[in-house]
């Protein structure tokens, strides 16, 4: 564990990012109209932004961000029965490297829980402690992790339902019930139900997640439609773009590719309406709203690809309107999180690596729906390292094969080690929402693999 649950939820709670009110300056409603026996100089009444009315929300007697002392040193001593690991400690004590039966194994310098994911898991388990006898319920996974939610379904938490058109059952929750947000945060629609519902709501958002939602503020603010680097279908880019006025989704270069087309060039709008159909706001049109964009991007899509589509929207502006005033047209933030840069960057040193130290593979460990995780895999898929992601130990089997998410997001099962003669020389890191014992567990089945190997002969 690198953080104390309660440095994590100090941490979170103290973040600058929403401990102001901002002045009303961005309107998304028309102004009511005035009757004419009023003053002709008053001025007319506005309707609130997204941004104010989540401060708002954020006000409520019964919105908690901050956690509850009382429960927090047994839900400390919970979370280090859970998730510490002693053979992660030892990795990190002996320079992120350790030979254990016959498998030499180097640790990624940066891996594992990230403090955000930590101060949710938290928040989480303190609110369950806190509401003893009442109900509580969360809108989605509290994390991509599959130990972490099985615990929170131990602990009798209700997941709330998705239906088959993507909506969910708010229905469910009754006055005077519990209700968590999870670490990649709520729609503004399900905050504003249950601000309007007698319920207590514990927000686990991460701080981080807070922050691009400021930064697509800004872009409504200034006029910007926001173009937002993600998964549209993501839990965190689905609060997102509900923040938003006028937005797209891109999930990658080629993506942005196309939409740095139609900005320089026009083309076929209903193909392309179609086509992003699923990842627009209501009403998008690409011929009028695409002349001024402001990018921000989900907190763990791959930060180069990020830069990368940054520099090309900068250059597509330029030359679409000269050099007079680009920033008139286009405006960016890095709202990738340190977090995920830090454990991709560890990923990049294994690789870079990977020759010298004559690796047969990296292990990634992480949750299959989680982003951060599946980015952690490019790495060293892309640079032709043979790589692995799996979501729990399970996925080893005793017959020495391995069940495993590819980069395209099918799961198949093939031959793990491909020469259990020789010493095992591996890589492993893990995503931000693993915990050190899954990454234990994992080792351990490779281990007794080796093992059982061995003795065999």
């Amino acid at each position: 564990m690198k953080f104390t649950a309660a440095v994590a939820v100090l941490a979170g709670a103290m973040l600058p990012c929403d401990a102001f009110v901002v002045k009303p300056s961005h309107y998304h409603g028309a102004s009511l109209k005035m009757s004419t026996t009023e003053d002709a100089a008053a001025v007319s009444e506005k309707i609130p932004s997204k941004k104010e009315d989540r401060l708002r929300f954020m006000k409520n007697k019964q919105f908690y961000r901050k956690g509850f002392k009382e429960v927090r040193d047994d839900v400390e001593k919970t979370m280090q029965e859970q998730f510490k690991s002693e053979l992660v400690d030892d990795l990190k004590e002996s320079n992120y490297v350790i030979e254990r039966n016959g498998v030499k194994v180097y640790l990624a310098k940066d891996f594992g829980f990230c403090w955000g994911v930590e101060r949710s898991i938290a928040l989480a388990y303190e609110a369950v402690e806190h509401f003893p006898g009442k109900r509580v319920h969360i809108t989605n996974e509290l994390i991509h992790n599959p130990e972490v939610n099985e615990n929170l379904e131990k602990m009798n938490v209700q997941f709330i339902e998705k239906k088959d058109d993507g909506s969910k059952s708010l229905d469910s929750v009754q006055e005077g019930d519990v209700v968590i947000l999870p670490a990649f945060g709520a729609s503004y629609e399900e905050m504003d139900y249950f601000d309007k519902k007698n319920v207590e709501v514990v927000d686990t958002t991460c701080p981080w997640v807070s922050k691009v939602w400021n930064t697509v503020d800004t872009h409504q603010k200034k006029g910007l439609t926001s173009i937002i680097h993600g998964k549209y279908g993501h839990e965190e880019t689905v609060a997102t773009t509900s923040f938003c006025n006028d937005y797209i989704c891109v999930k990658d270069m080629k993506e942005a590719e196309m939409v740095a087309d139609y900005i320089l060039n026009g083309g076929d709008k209903e193909a392309f309406l179609k086509y992003f159909e699923k990842a627009v706001s209501e009403g998008f049109d690409p011929d009028t709203m695409l002349n001024k964009v402001g990018l921000a991007n989900q907190t763990t899509m791959y930060k180069k690809e990020t830069r990368a589509i940054g520099q090309l929207f900068q250059k597509t502006m330029l030359k679409k309107f000269g050099p007079v005033d680009p920033q008139s047209h286009y405006m960016e933030f890095d709202t990738i999180c340190d977090a995920t840069q830090e454990r991709q960057d560890a990923v990049h040193e294994l690789v870079e690596n990977a020759k010298d130290l004559d690796l047969d593979f990296i292990l990634v460990i992480g949750g299959f729906d989680s982003s951060n995780t599946a980015h952690l895999l490019e790495i060293p898929v892309n640079a032709g390292v043979r790589a692995f992601h799996i979501n729990r130990a399970e996925c080893i089997g005793a017959d020495n094969t391995i069940t495993h998410r590819t980069m395209n997001g099918e799961i198949v099962t093939e031959p793990f080690i491909e020469n259990l003669d020789k010493e095992i020389i591996m890589g492993v890191t893990s995503g931000a929402s693993t915990p050190d014992a899954a990454v234990q567990d994992s080792l351990s089945s490779i281990f007794m693999l080796k093992s059982l190997h061995d003795n065999a002969d």
